[in-house]
């Protein structure tokens, strides 16, 4: 198989990083290579991105305190979210990475970046429609109801039961609506018209997209 050639662009990304960073980004980089040896480096969003074939396996960003490392498809996604390994936090997969101590073993990490280039293999051999592909990341937990928020759920079956149902994300948006009103007299306006919703099945963005 023949060796891909690294970009200066991305060595030149990785200089200019923070000290801390550089040996991370420098760890990473290598897996890459070593799990995919034809990759393509490229540079997208003033950041180093991978490519398998034309599609992106994974990318790199270093920040001022932390570095991340994005696996990208729902395939890979799905493997990740399984064995446990996708971590909070961070714009990638493996949450903020502050030090070499961070990084999953070197031989669990080629292992994954090679199952990922595996998959888009697979994909793309099959001759499936590829949906636009975004970089894997842990869904966000779920907030905390507010108490009157949830007292008055109780008070109402239909909305209680619909909530009940609803994906964390919907969830999180009503708390996080309710949550944010500064004043007592918004939040009862927010909490009224949230049970309304609700008890009709809707989500809080009901006009504009579904659960």
């Amino acid at each position: 198989m023949t060796r891909a050639k690294p970009d200066s662009r991305v060595d030149a990304y990785i200089a200019k990083a923070a000290p801390f960073a550089q040996p991370i980004l420098t760890r990473l980089r290598g897996a890459v290579h070593k799990a995919c040896p034809d990759v393509v480096e490229d540079m997208k969003w003033s950041r180093p991105f991978f490519l398998h074939g034309d599609t992106i396996l994974c990318n790199l960003s270093a920040f001022k305190e932390h570095c991340s490392f994005g696996f990208w498809g729902a395939e890979i996604g799905k493997v990740l979210r399984e064995d446990g390994i996708l971590q909070h936090g961070g714009m990638g997969s493996l949450g903020k990475i502050t030090s070499l101590k961070d990084l999953p073993a070197d031989k669990q990490l080629v292992a994954y970046i090679k199952k990922a280039a595996e998959l888009i293999d697979n994909g793309l051999g099959d001759n499936r429609i590829v949906v636009a592909r975004r970089v894997v990341k842990a869904p966000k937990p779920a907030t905390e109801t507010p108490a009157e928020f949830a007292a008055a759920l109780k008070k109402n079956k239909a909305a209680g039961k619909a909530y009940a149902a609803f994906s964390p994300s919907c969830k999180r948006e009503y708390n996080d609506w309710i949550a944010e009103a500064k004043r007592p007299e918004t939040r009862d306006r927010r909490i009224t018209q949230a049970i309304e919703w609700i008890a009709e099945g809707k989500q809080r963005n009901w006009k504009y997209q579904n659960c």
